[in-house]
Order: C-alpha cells, then sequence, then structure tokens
C-alpha cells in the first residue's frame, strides 16, 4: 500500500491553505472587474446610449481597472459610446501656464 502520510502533513495542509487564499484572492479580484464592467454597461443602457457589440466585447472583456474606472467616469457624461473609448494620448505634458 502506497504511504499516503504526506497528505495529510502540516506542510499539505499549508500548501492547500495558500491555495485557497489565492484562489480567494484572484476570486474578489474578478468581482470586482465585474462590478465595474456592469456598471459600464448599465450606464450606457440608463442613459439610452447605444453600444455595438463590440463595444460591449471590449468592456466585458477588460481587466485592467485603471481603464474600467476611466471608462465608467466618462460612461456617466458622454453623449455616445464612441466618446468613452476615444483614444487620448497617455502623457499630456505639463499644464499651458496663462
Amino acid at each position: 500500500m502506497a504511504d499516503l502520510s504526506f497528505y495529510i502533513s502540516p506542510l499539505s495542509e499549508e500548501i492547500r491553505e495558500e491555495g485557497r487564499v489565492q484562489g480567494r484572492a484572484e476570486a474578489r479580484e474578478e468581482g470586482r472587474v465585474q462590478a465595474w464592467v456592469q456598471g459600464i454597461l448599465y450606464a450606457f443602457d440608463v442613459r439610452g446610449i447605444d453600444v455595438t457589440g463590440e463595444m460591449r466585447r471590449r468592456v466585458a472583456t477588460c481587466g485592467d481597472m485603471e481603464l474600467l474606472r476611466h471608462w465608467l467616469g466618462r460612461a456617466v457624461v458622454a453623449g455616445t459610446a464612441a466618446e468613452v473609448f476615444r483614444e487620448e494620448p497617455m502623457d499630456r505634458g505639463p499644464a499651458p501656464s496663462r
């Protein structure tokens, strides 16, 4: 009979617990991303803004929290979906002085 004592050892339990902790953290992050995705799509819906299937896929497949926050900020004030997704320079430089 095989020696299965490793599977009930403290080391084995520690490894399993690390996996559970990591899995819970990943699930929480996925939940946060999904909440932002739903918020963006909801903002479009309640504001009556037409969104193409490609735009919906772009939002739904985005995992970048900063980009999702950026899009949500735009979605609540934009007149069109295209305004939400328009490209902007990453570094605008310093504001002009007057």
